[in-house]
């Protein structure tokens, strides 16, 4: 279980990390005034999570945040955040970073995506550290090719991929399968759950469309270096069927 890690989202995570031996996925910095007005409230919380395990991940906030944005000062305030981000990271020993593309599909047209979310990403990786990733992860987005060729065009190692199956399965028409295939070079990060398609349910790795032990063994054979988050409120059963599942 080297490769897994829990959200805190599931407000157990780092019990049962400890527990199983999973690494921890951060997700409190999802909601953007823990970076300021209530920090000091939560550091203390995210410490005492990361007491329970040896490896983890950051998920960044993404509430109104459009790196892919137009606008110049509109992108200034992603900058800003990802800056506060880094910061927190590196003081939490943190290295692997998952943010949202900020794709909207009733605001950007995909090339406009694409095109703009360049020119961020090829000017902020400068100040990205050299021993630490930033992951970008589909939400919207409709395709494989609006986020893998953001990463082949910015072309730095700090720049991949956070590939959330559960948003393919809800939100593309490209089967998740397809996903993968034509993702694996660019991907760092999973996030895994599964749904029926018709929304975004975070529901059980078991319980859903996606053929979830067919994923998992190609990310295995092919993409061996990625680590893998269950985006869970309650990942116990999930955790049960993969060790009975032996994944």
């Amino acid at each position: 279980m080297d490769k897994f890690y829990l959200s805190t989202i599931d407000e157990n995570a780092h019990i049962l990390a400890k527990q199983h031996g999973f690494g921890i996925e951060i997700a409190e910095f999802c909601t953007p005034w823990f970076l300021d007005t209530d920090f000091e409230k939560v550091d203390p919380l995210i410490r005492e999570k990361l007491a329970c395990s040896d490896r983890f991940v950051l998920h960044a906030p993404f509430s109104e945040l459009f790196p892919c944005a137009i606008d110049p000062k509109v992108r200034a305030i992603a900058a800003e955040r990802y800056r506060q981000v880094i910061q927190i990271a590196q003081d939490y020993g943190i290295k692997k970073i998952v943010v949202h593309g900020g794709y909207n599909p009733r605001i950007y047209f995909p090339i406009w995506y694409t095109e703009q979310s360049v020119l961020f990403w090829k000017e902020f990786v400068k100040e990205i550290p050299e021993d630490m990733v930033f992951c970008l992860e589909n939400v919207f987005e409709e395709e494989p090719a609006m986020l893998t060729e953001i990463v082949r065009q910015v072309n730095d190692p700090r720049i991949r991929m956070c590939l959330d199956v559960g948003h393919v399965n809800a939100y593309s028409k490209v089967p998740v399968m397809e996903w993968l295939e034509r993702c694996l070079r660019f991907v760092a990060h999973f996030h895994i759950h599964n749904n029926d398609t018709s929304r975004d349910a975070h529901g059980q790795l078991m319980d859903g469309t996606i053929p979830m032990k067919e994923l998992l063994a190609v990310i295995e054979e092919k993409c061996p270096n990625a680590t893998l988050t269950l985006e869970l409120m309650n990942a116990e059963p999930s955790i049960r069927w993969l060790l009975e599942e032996q994944l």
